[in-house]
C-alpha cells in the first residue's frame, strides 16, 4: 500500500525529534492513504511554515500488522475509545502515561484511524466543557465524514515505510 506525508520540505529520513507533541495520536510521523488529503495538509504547512507544499510518497509494508515485536494500536472507525484516546493525546495536562487510553509516551509503535479534523473540534470542545456526554459526542460523530492516518512513532515502526519518491 502506498502512504503519503504532506509537508512543506521533500522527506529523505524521517526525523522524530521534527515532529510535533499534543497531536491525535501522539508525537510522531504521520501518513495518509488519501493523496488529496497529504496535498491539502501540505498546502497547510506550506502556508503556516513557508517553503514549497511537497508530497513524499512511501510504501507501507502491512505485515506489520503480523508483527509480534510491534504494538500496534488500529482504531479504524470513530468511537468512544477513538475519540477518548485522541482527547487524552491533544490533552497537554494529561499525567496518566500508563493508561492505554493514549500515546502520550509511545507505548504504541504505530496507531491507524480517523483524523480529527478541524470539523471535529468544535464538538470535543463541547464535550471536554461537559456541555455534553460521551454518549452525545460517539452519536454526533456517527454525521461526520473522516479521512485516515498511519501514524508511526518507533524506529522498530519506521522499517515498515520505504521512501518511493517525492512530489
Amino acid at each position: 500500500m502506498i502512504l503519503y506525508h504532506g509537508s512543506n520540505i521533500m522527506i529523505d529520513k524521517i526525523d522524530f525529534t521534527k515532529c510535533r507533541p499534543f497531536k491525535d495520536f501522539g508525537q510522531g510521523f504521520y501518513c495518509t492513504a488519501i493523496k488529496e488529503q497529504a496535498e491539502l495538509m501540505a498546502k497547510r504547512v506550506a502556508r503556516i511554515y513557508g517553503g514549497t507544499p511537497q508530497i513524499t510518497s512511501f510504501d507501507f509494508n502491512e505485515d506489520i500488522y503480523d508483527s509480534q515485536e510491534l504494538k500496534v494500536n488500529r482504531l479504524e472507525n470513530p468511537s468512544e475509545e477513538w475519540a477518548l484516546f485522541v482527547l487524552n493525546n491533544r490533552d497537554r495536562k494529561f499525567q496518566d502515561t500508563n493508561s492505554l487510553k493514549s500515546n502520550v509516551d509511545n507505548k504504541y509503535d504505530m496507531v491507524v484511524g480517523p483524523v480529527a479534523d478541524d470539523d471535529l473540534a468544535l464538538l470535543f470542545r463541547t464535550f471536554t466543557r461537559g456541555l455534553i456526554d460521551i454518549d452525545t459526542l460517539v452519536k454526533e460523530m456517527k454525521y461526520k465524514r473522516f479521512s485516515n492516518q498511519y501514524s508511526f512513532h518507533t524506529e522498530k515502526a519506521l522499517k515498515f515505510l520505504t521512501l518511493v519518491k517525492g512530489e
